[in-house]
Parts: C-alpha cells; structure tokens; sequence
C-alpha cells in the first residue's frame, strides 16, 4: 500500500493527509411460540454512493476504519511502537468526531482481542439505568411505542460503555500513554475537519436532530441546511472533554461535571425525559467474558462476542446449517451468488434468526439454552435444524428446541437496530483486535451534551435501550428474553470476528461490520466469500449483500439479476430488494503480510506498511 493515499468517496475525494497533521498525530500520539410476524428491519444507515476500494497490501501492521482521519491517527500510533489496543484508543476517539452519527464516547462497544496467545472478549455494551422497568416503552395507550417515538430524547438512553471499555484494555495491553492516544481527537476537533460527503448526507436525510439545540447549532447552518461538503467543522466542546478524559481516565465522563450534564439532559427532556442517573454513570462496570470459537469446515476457528451480541451464535448457525445441506455445484453465477445458493443461505437464516428471537438476551438475566449457548451450535441440534430446509421456503421459521427442551419465554418480534462503526487492527507483533462500536440509531438520541463546558458542539447520547424489546411480553402473557431491566444489557447484534487457523493457531483475519442485524449476514458473506469461494477480502466484501431476518428473502438492490429473482420466488421467496448498506472493515493474512478491505458503501479505508 502507499501510506496515506486513499480512494475517491463519491461527491469528493480524500486528499492524503496533510503532513503537518500526520506529525501532530504522531508526536501527540413450554409449548412451541407461535410464528412471529415477518418483517424486514428498517436500513440502519442510509446509503451515500459507491466508491470502489482497491484493497491495499502491507508487510507488518495495518488499521482498517471507518474514516480516513481515523485510520491515519491509529496508523501513526502503530508507527510510534504502539500496540493494537494503543491504535484502536486513538482511533475511536476520532470517529467519535468525524463519524458522530454512528458511534462515540456516548455510546458502547464489543472488542475481541488477540495477544499471540489467548482471545478475550472485552463487554462495553450499555446497560439500563437503575430507575427503569420492564414497561419502559409502553405509551399511555398501553401500546408498545413507535421505534421513532421512543429513540428520539432522555428515555432510550442507556449508561454508556465505550470509553470505560477501552480504558480497561489499554491498562491490560496498551504501551503508550493515555492521554498520548487522545490528543489526535483533540487536535482535530480544536482545528476542525473536512465534512464529509457521508456525514453530510446522512445530515441532509436526518429530521430529528434540529430539534435539540446543542446539535442544531453545531452541525446546521441559520438556514437550517447542513453545513457543506467540505466544511471545515471544530468541536470546541468535545476537545474539552477529550482533554478531561486525557488527564483522568474514563471518571471524567462518568462522574464530575460531564456526568451532571449528561443526566441534566436525558432527564429534563421536553418530550421524551429519561431515567438515566448519575450513580448509573458512575457505577458502569466493563464485562470480561469468555469469547466464544466456533470450528468450521474442520480448517478455521471462527471467535466471536457471546451474549448479549446475537451475531456470532447467529452466523455461526447460518454458516453450521450450510455445511450440513447439500453442496450448491456453482454457488456464484456470474460473480453474485446465484439462486439455489441463496436459497439455502436465506433458508438457514430464517433458522437462525427465529432462534434468536427467542433465547438470545444478556447472559446475567436470561439463561442459555440446554445449560450452555453452544448448544445452539451443537452437530446433533443443526442436523436436525437443517432438516427442515427443503425445495420451498420456509417463509417464516420457528424457533427450535436445544437440547430437547422447550423455552417458557416468547420470541421477540424484529425491530429496528441501527447506527454502529468497525475498527480491525493488526500491530507490528501480529496482536490484533475487532472492535464494534455504536449509539444505535443514526445520531443516536439524538440528543448533544457539551459536557457542561457551555461551547459549541459535544458528543452524542446513544438510544441503545430501544435495543430491548419493547413489548416485555406476548399476547399470552409470557414474557421476552431481551425485555428492560435495570440493570441490564441489551441485546446487540455487534458481531467483532476473529478467525484463526485450527491447525497451527495463526491469526487469519480481523473482520466486523456496522448494519444492526444485517451485521450478521455481512460477516457472514465476507467469511463465505474469503474462505469458501477463494475471494480476497476486498472482493468478498464488494459482494452484493443478501439475507433473512426470518421474514422476505431481503436482496441488495440493483445488484441481483431478474432471472435470480424469479427463481427464488418460483421457491416460494418474499423477495425485497433494497440498499443493504454495510460498512465491512477486514484485515487478512496472506504470505507477505496482510491484505486489508474496505466497503464500497462507506467511507472507510486501510491504512498499514
């Protein structure tokens, strides 16, 4: 790769980085649930254009993001000797800048970590406040809320984890200083950055957000237009709370001045008022759990994040179930998969989600399947899963019966999962890492906090609660595994990847996506695509995207020829074609080095030598 040079982005292109900046960079650096009813999720990130990607080739280490300014500040992080931890810090605290809409220090974070020895899976999900109950998103009516309804203000907002969870891996593996890591972000929020063409547009798209004031008056003009292509945007007041963050750690977010600010805001919300509290942020703990890896195809170890994510235990079936099907003769059909394999792929899905619906949720709440979640994964269980994929579609599935026992809980009906970001690093000693970070919806709740700094700009609150459930129960009375409690995490589909080699142990590639709970077939084709098809990441990435959420058989628009189509209506498919806007990040060994992937949907490149 030629380092810094990036590809062209639709309405602009990516100049390389400014070597005054880079040196900054540097030198700072029960009886069976009835069938639920089929939905297709609302697109978690509106679609701004194609650009196509080249891949880039680099011999030692490499950070794959989702912005250029964020590549290049943990590009130059690995340059001065640090480590994967080190970079994804640096890296973070810029897209929390340059990319607010998706993720940020508000918001939360899956990261799966790779040492050279053993992978550990770090939990900085967002957890319920103390004050809420089950009911949390039951209108006046005792109807379930409208998704819009209730993401917008105070009452989504859940306690935030991303930058506790980072802080605790970087004193576990990090090298350089803290407050090192952080200056990048507060450089560039105190000199200003580029708008971008993808954040403009999804600004121009978004109808929320002018009606808070703190973000009315940082990302729009008087005229109530977003400000430009181009624009140079600074961030006074997040640079002040980077700065605090630099010096005390993530207390300075969870308690103090920053925290006063942040629950002033959810809880005197004109609208839609929360019940987040200041002892919520200062009691948030981060979850080192057990990671869990999964064989495949007898060559690869596939790790992944265990509940509360759903994405792993969910690929994983889909990927188990095609293994145990017949073996499509030509699965891809003038290089896009063709119709009898996506007939098995969407069949398997719909398996995989049902089971979804019903068992998956936070682990310390709800507990898994048959004793233990691998029982979802089990050879004799997806067998007999796998016979029930015939000729027709199943059209809508229902959940099964690990272990041969019947759940008491009922099924979660779909609903809308929403904005999130990728990071995928390798260092120079091969330890690797990848992190998933979100605020859920697009600009979150679309609520700003300054930190109570009283300058212009601040960072984001997520909606995450409006991840659980909001119907605690069914018709029946029996209640939902991913329904509120205080307390609790809710259910992510954040599906952060590592595969490894079974044979010898050698890391193969890094790979995540941002897409809700398209997460889970994005992955999911990039793995296909890579280890079964012979594809390079970046080809298997630049894939078409496909999938069901155990409802129509959902097909990238314009990307599928009508033949494909009829086919798999002529197999009883619900067919709906549709932008499928993922954001895959990959990073793949090869023999020199590493190959790294980037999506043609997004703006996100790698950057390595």
């Amino acid at each position: 790769m030629q380092n810094g040079v990036f590809v062209g982005l639709g309405l602009w292109r990516w100049r390389r980085i400014s070597p005054l900046l880079a040196s900054l960079l540097l030198v700072a650096c029960a009886a069976p649930s009835p069938r639920p009813v089929a939905t297709v999720p609302a697109l978690p990130e509106g679609a701004s254009g194609l650009s196509a990607k080249p891949g880039w080739s680099v011999a030692r280490f490499a950070v794959a993001a989702a912005n250029p300014l964020a590549a290049e500040a943990g590009f130059q992080v690995l340059k001065a000797g640090g480590t994967a931890v080190d970079a994804a810090v640096a890296v973070q605290m810029v897209l929390a800048l340059v990319e607010p809409q998706s993720s940020g220090i508000g918001g939360g974070a899956f990261l799966l970590h790779w040492d050279g020895q053993a992978v550990q899976a770090w939990d900085g999900r967002e957890t319920a406040p103390a004050a809420v109950d089950q009911r949390l998103f039951i209108g006046a009516d005792g109807q379930p809320m409208r998704h819009a309804q209730a993401v917008v203000g105070g009452r989504a907002v859940g306690v935030p984890g991303a930058v506790r969870l980072l802080e605790a891996a970087h004193r576990q593996h990090g090298r350089l200083p803290w407050a090192q890591l952080i200056q990048p972000a507060i450089t560039l929020a105190e000199q200003g950055f580029a708008l971008s063409p993808r954040l403009h547009t999804q600004l121009r798209a978004e109808t929320a957000l002018q009606s808070d004031p703190q973000a009315r008056g940082y990302f729009y003009r008087v005229d109530g237009q977003p400000h430009p292509v181009g624009h140079r945007l600074r961030n006074p007041a997040l640079a002040a709370v980077l700065r605090r963050i630099a010096a005390e750690g993530s207390a300075a977010l969870h308690t103090g001045a920053v925290a006063v600010d942040i629950v002033r805001r959810v809880q005197a919300h004109a609208s839609n008022p929360g019940r987040l509290s200041e002892a919520d942020l200062a009691g948030y703990a981060v979850k080192l759990r057990a990671p869990i890896c999964t064989d495949w195809k007898m060559v690869y170890r596939v790790c992944g994040m265990p509940p509360p994510s759903s994405g792993h235990l969910a690929m994983m079936q889909i990927l188990g179930l095609l293994e145990r099907l017949p073996v499509v003769d030509q699965p891809l059909m003038q290089g896009v998969p063709g119709p009898d394999w996506l007939h098995a792929y969407t069949e398997a899905s719909r398996l995989a989600f049902a089971d979804r619906a019903q068992f998956v949720a936070d682990p310390d709440f709800v507990a898994a399947p048959a004793g233990g979640w691998t029982s979802l994964l089990a050879d004799a269980y997806l067998r007999q899963r796998a016979r029930l994929i015939g000729e027709r579609s199943l059209g809508t599935a229902v959940p099964g019966s690990p272990g041969g026992r019947r759940s008491a809980l009922a099924p979660q009906p779909e609903q809308p999962e929403h904005g999130t970001s990728h990071i995928s690093i390798v260092d120079g000693e091969g330890h690797a890492l990848a992190m998933t970070s979100s605020i859920e919806a697009a600009f979150g709740a679309r609520l700003m906090s300054d930190g109570g700094t009283g300058l212009a700009g601040g960072f984001l609150l997520n909606n995450q609660l409006s991840d659980f459930s909001r119907a605690p129960a069914d018709a029946r009375g029996r209640p939902i595994a991913n329904r509120v409690q205080p307390g609790k995490r809710p259910r992510s589909s954040m599906s952060p990847t590592l595969v490894f080699d079974r044979r010898d142990g050698r890391l193969l590639m890094s790979l995540g996506s941002p897409g809700g709970p398209a997460i889970i077939h994005f992955n999911a084709k990039a793995l296909i695509g890579s280890f079964d098809w012979g594809l390079d990441a970046q080809q298997a990435i630049d894939l078409p995207n496909f999938g069901s959420f155990n409802g129509p058989t959902v097909l990238e628009a314009g990307r599928f020829g009508a033949a494909t189509v009829a086919a798999l209506k002529a197999r009883g498919h619900a067919v709906v074609e549709m932008e499928l806007t993922s954001g895959l990040q990959a990073l793949q060994r090869t023999p020199t080095g590493w190959f790294g992937g980037s999506d043609p949907r997004r703006e996100g490149v790698v950057v390595g030598e």
